[in-house]
C-alpha cells in the first residue's frame, strides 16, 4: 500500500519526470528535480554533466543553484526538492548544506542511493540537519525512464 502523495508534491514530481525525459536528448541520465516552496516551482534542473562537461552537474545539484539563486539565499530550510531518482551521497551533502526540509523521490537507487537504500545520510542523527524523506513516489515511472535510457546504451 503506498502512501498519499500531496497534490503539489505530484504536480512537482510531473514536472521532474518531463525535465529527466528531456535529458537524454544531450547524452545525459533521465534524472529531473525541482525545487518548491510553498508549492510554488523556486528551481529546476536535469542532468547536464554530459552536456557541459561538469561531473558535479547532477540534477539536484542544479536545481538547487537555480532555487538558491531565485531566492537570494542558500538557506532552503522551507523548501522541498523533488527527484525521480534517490540522490547520491553527493546530492545528499548538498542538500544537507542547503538545509531543505522535505526530500520526495521516484525511483531507488540500489547502487548508490543515500536516502534510504545504501546510505541514509539525509536522516542521520549525527548530522547537524535532517531532512524528512519521502521516497517511492511515481517510482514505477521514474525507474522505466531509467530503464530505457541504459537499455538503449547496451
Amino acid at each position: 500500500m503506498s502512501l498519499p502523495v500531496p497534490a503539489a508534491d505530484d504536480a512537482a514530481m510531473t514536472r521532474a519526470l518531463d525535465l529527466a525525459a528531456a535529458a537524454p536528448r544531450h547524452g545525459d541520465v533521465p534524472v529531473g528535480a525541482v525545487v518548491t516552496r510553498e508549492g510554488r516551482v523556486v528551481g529546476e534542473g536535469s542532468n547536464l554533466r554530459e552536456r557541459d562537461g561538469d561531473p558535479l552537474a547532477h540534477a539536484e545539484i542544479v536545481a538547487l543553484r537555480a532555487a538558491a539563486s531565485a531566492l537570494g539565499s542558500w538557506n532552503l530550510e522551507d523548501c522541498t526538492l523533488v527527484v525521480t531518482l534517490e540522490p547520491c551521497v553527493m546530492c545528499a551533502g548538498a542538500i544537507l548544506q542547503t538545509r531543505i526540509g522535505r526530500v520526495v523521490f521516484g525511483a531507488w537507487d540500489e547502487k548508490a542511493g543515500a536516502a534510504g537504500s545504501i546510505h541514509d545520510l539525509l536522516r542521520d542523527r549525527r548530522m547537524p540537519h535532517r531532512a524528512e524523506v519521502l521516497g517511492g513516489v511515481r517510482a514505477e515511472e521514474s525507474a522505466a525512464l531509467l530503464r530505457d535510457f541504459f537499455g538503449q546504451k547496451r
